[in-house]
């Protein structure tokens, strides 16, 4: 019973809630490849050391550890943030994922890189883009008329009216830059496209240049545009058109001549040079030829219809001419490389590279910086899109201006395997960050890669968790992340940067590649297009939970998170761990979203995840039994105040969430000794389902839980269900 008896809310919410904020300052690990909804990597740690370490997890967090011996699997690794925690404290680890991208990922995490021969190519890399590409990414400098590197060029959607014929802009405003990181506010004009700054964006002047009236609002709205020319009201996006044509309209740059005295960002209106140098590219790929860009269809689907609907029919449609020609080159100088493991690391980062490198991304008007494709966990199409510089920028002293480019993404992958080397935890003191190195531990089947030292073993499937072949009794933890009954379509969205990585890499020939697509049928998530509900969610995940009961040691620990905004999606976990035959002895609250992100800002999602603690029956005891709500109320307001002092003010969404998990767990102790699994899913479903609405009705419980905060317990208690 140690992770019941040595967890702390309160500290390990702290950490987690630190962590998400920046995760990549905490876990620089997770800068190899792009993955979604990765959980801290210091909620994992605390989980592991509570459940090891057996002493109360504050007390030996900062501490080294080592634990071999000890086998931890999971079988939904994602991204791999369990594996690599369990790796790093010495354990052998196991994961599966039927997604490949997840084993590719992983696996580059993980495995030995030696870093002087990494930055070798690297260095050959960017030295060779540059002779060849350099001058596409140049543009003049408005203040001192030298050629200085652009960092985004701007694009808007044109389409030619459906009545009169001519094209127009499909803007939805003409807001460029908000005076947030620049002095002024930057609109585009409307009329002649001139940038004009502006002070005060409730009292507009005229344009610069041409004394047009200065609009904020675009006329581009809910897929309807007027006609500038003839007002005629046209439809869009028109699919039978093919794919969207583009305008590029503005362009942000950086001048190091100009930059110590200019106060703010540098735009401007691209003038014919910037527009022959996209031409000239353009004729260059067509020149060069295509070996490595994907010709692979888009296949239907929830996320990637969405895409169908604006005409995008293949893969290769997202780019435009520019970026085709530096992903095509880039690609021959990494398929050349002999040395097989740097080959495959810079394949990796090409593959992460993708998403800043297309015509989905969008800019953001308020950081000023490129939203890459995945900000939202989708295939968002937007009317203006932002085009990186492929490159990358450095200033003088070395660092990256802007995101998106070549270099950006070599550095933060160096700094991830360097973290491998040196794991490190950050203490906050008052307001400041100590970085605390953990010396002894470190991330690797061998340290440093030496053959005599000590071995790990890492073991990655690609497979369906469920049938897997575990031995008996042979795990000692299964600590994971598994899916949340969400529509957010992993294996579609992979596929953008999989169909790539395969080409580059050979295709069947290598390892890990040979399936032609990353999604599959048996992929846990819903699905409308696939007609994959609750019930196709609960039989999935029952299985898998089973497969890895049978393979704990007795009184081992199965352990995941999970939040939901629905209390039915909870009905399926409480099922899938009564038909593991497993007992649930703890449903602790912990954050494990950043509010701020963008798929969840605004929204009612919770960020506070539950970690459902299960083991076998015998083992263990169930922590906070209730029977009534005012006992739970009393429950969740204590969890509440611990949360609280971890640093997190609870939304509704977070209460809901917590009372839920704490539902599924009384009804799991409930319900385990009659329990009989070989029912239909529906009718287990439906009796899980009755058993909790007996107990209580969560909207009513989230007013009692206010209430507790406002009153005296013995007010509350005397409070009774109506």
């Amino acid at each position: 019973m140690s992770i019941e008896r040595n967890f702390s809310i309160a500290f390990i919410s702290s950490l987690a809630l630190k962590e998400k904020q920046i995760q990549q300052n905490y876990r620089p690990i997770i800068a190899v490849h792009k993955w979604f909804a990765r959980r801290p990597g210091t909620l994992f740690r605390g989980l592991i050391l509570s459940e090891f370490g057996h002493q109360p997890v504050q007390d030996i967090y900062y501490l080294p550890h080592h634990f071999p011996g000890k086998t931890v699997a999971d079988p939904f690794m994602g991204g791999g943030t369990p594996l690599l925690e369990a790796n790093r404290v010495g354990c052998d680890v196991i994961g599966i994922d039927i997604n490949p991208m997840s084993a590719w990922i992983v696996r580059e995490e993980i495995e030995h890189l030696d870093l002087a021969t990494y930055k070798f190519h690297t260095q050959t890399l960017l030295q060779e883009l540059e002779q060849e590409l350099l001058r596409y990414y140049l543009t003049k400098c408005l203040l001192c008329g030298n050629d200085v590197p652009t960092k985004y060029f701007l694009w808007v959607k044109v389409q030619n009216c459906q009545a009169c014929g001519k094209e127009f802009n499909l803007f939805p405003g003409y807001l460029l830059a908000e005076d947030e990181r620049h002095p002024l506010n930057v609109l585009v004009c409307s009329f002649c496209g001139e940038l004009n700054e502006v002070v005060d964006l409730h009292d507009i002047e005229s344009c610069k240049k041409c004394n047009s009236h200065l609009e904020v609002a675009g006329p581009a709205k809910r897929t309807r545009c007027p006609c500038p020319y003839c007002n005629h009201l046209n439809v869009y996006p028109i699919a039978a058109e093919g794919v969207p044509r583009h305008r590029m309209f503005a362009l942000e740059y950086f001048c190091p001549h100009c930059k110590p005295t200019h106060k703010g960002r540098f735009f401007k209106k691209p003038d014919a040079d910037d527009l022959a140098r996209f031409q000239e590219a353009s004729r260059h790929f067509e020149t060069v030829g295509a070996s490595f860009v994907p010709e692979e269809d888009i296949l239907p689907g929830d996320e990637t219809d969405r895409l169908h609907r604006w005409g995008y029919r293949r893969y290769r449609d997202l780019f435009n001419a520019r970026q085709l020609l530096s992903l095509e080159l880039s690609c021959r100088i990494i398929s050349a490389i002999p040395n097989q493991r740097a080959k495959r690391a810079l394949a990796t980062n090409l593959s992460d590279l993708l998403r800043y490198q297309n015509m989905l991304c969008r800019y953001d008007t308020m950081a000023l910086k490129s939203l890459d494709i995945f900000s939202i966990h989708g295939f968002p199409v937007g009317l203006v899109q932002c085009e990186s510089n492929f490159l990358g920028i450095k200033n003088g002293k070395g660092l990256n201006v802007g995101s998106g480019g070549w270099s950006n993404i070599i550095d933060k992958y160096a700094k991830a395997k360097e973290y491998c080397f040196h794991p490190f935890e950050i203490l906050h003191r008052n307001s400041r960050k100590i970085r605390i190195p953990i010396i002894g531990e470190w991330i690797g089947e061998r340290v440093q890669g030496v053959v005599e030292s000590e071995k790990r073993s890492v073991r990655l499937l690609c497979q369906d968790a469920a049938k897997a072949e575990l031995p008996a009794g042979s795990l000692d933890a299964v600590f994971t992340d598994p899916p949340y009954f969400g529509n957010v379509q992993y294996g579609e969205l992979m596929d953008f940067c999989y169909v790539w990585l395969r080409r580059l890499m050979g295709g069947e020939s290598e390892e890990g590649l040979k399936k032609a697509i990353t999604r599959d049928p048996k992929e846990l998530t819903g699905n409308v297009k696939m007609e994959r509900g609750l019930e196709y969610f609960t039989e999935g995940l029952s299985q898998v939970f089973s497969k890895m009961a049978q393979a704990l040691k007795p009184g081992a620990p199965l352990v995941f998170t999970y939040h939901h905004n629905r209390l039915e999606a909870y009905y399926a976990v409480g099922v899938a761990i009564l038909d593991a035959g497993l007992a649930c002895t703890a449903a602790l609250p912990c954050p494990a979203e950043m509010g701020g992100s963008i798929h969840i800002y605004g929204t009612s999602s919770s960020i506070v995840d539950t970690i459902f603690v299960c083991r076998a029956p015998g083992y263990g005891i169930n922590q906070g039994i209730f029977e009534t709500p005012e006992e739970l109320v009393v429950l969740v307001s204590k969890e509440l105040n611990q949360l609280r002092a971890g640093g997190l003010n609870p939304s509704q969404g977070d209460i809901r969430c917590i009372i839920s998990g704490h539902l599924t767990r009384m009804a799991v102790h409930k319900l385990r000794e009659s329990w009989d699994s070989k029912r239909s899913t529906g009718k287990k479903l439906k009796q899980l389902a009755g058993h909790i609405s007996e107990l209580s009705l969560v909207d009513r419980v989230i007013e009692m839980v206010m209430d507790y905060g406002k009153n005296s317990e013995d007010i509350i208690l005397r409070k009774r269900i109506i």
